[in-house]
């Protein structure tokens, strides 16, 4: 096996990990922020190097706020409210006869 063929798999096995990760993370989300929790905090230990406890204050996962900034969207609360003319929050769909 070459040099060059052993780099190729080598490149594709990052893509495909990479591939993987964001597939899990855009499903998944809470499975994976609670694996990146636990792994930042098993690297935050007591009696770490330094350079383990900086990876492990990157790795933590950012919490919800709680405030409408942040984006969760767990509460429905953010996002446009409904006025009190209905009229203008109302868009009924119109259907149009194909062309000929």
């Amino acid at each position: 096996m070459s040099a060059g063929l052993i780099a190729q798999y080598a490149v594709i096995v990052v893509l495909v990990g990479l591939s993987a990760l964001y597939t899990l993370r855009k499903l998944a989300p809470t499975l994976v922020a609670r694996r990146q929790a636990a792994l930042a905090a098993s690297l935050l230990k007591a009696g770490r190097g330094t350079f383990a406890q900086r990876i492990g204050r990157a790795l933590q996962p950012r919490g919800a706020t709680g405030n409408c900034a942040d984006g969760c969207g767990t509460c429905g609360s953010c996002g446009p409210k409904p006025s009190d003319d209905n009229e203008d929050d109302e868009h009924p769909l119109t259907f149009h006869p194909p062309r000929k």
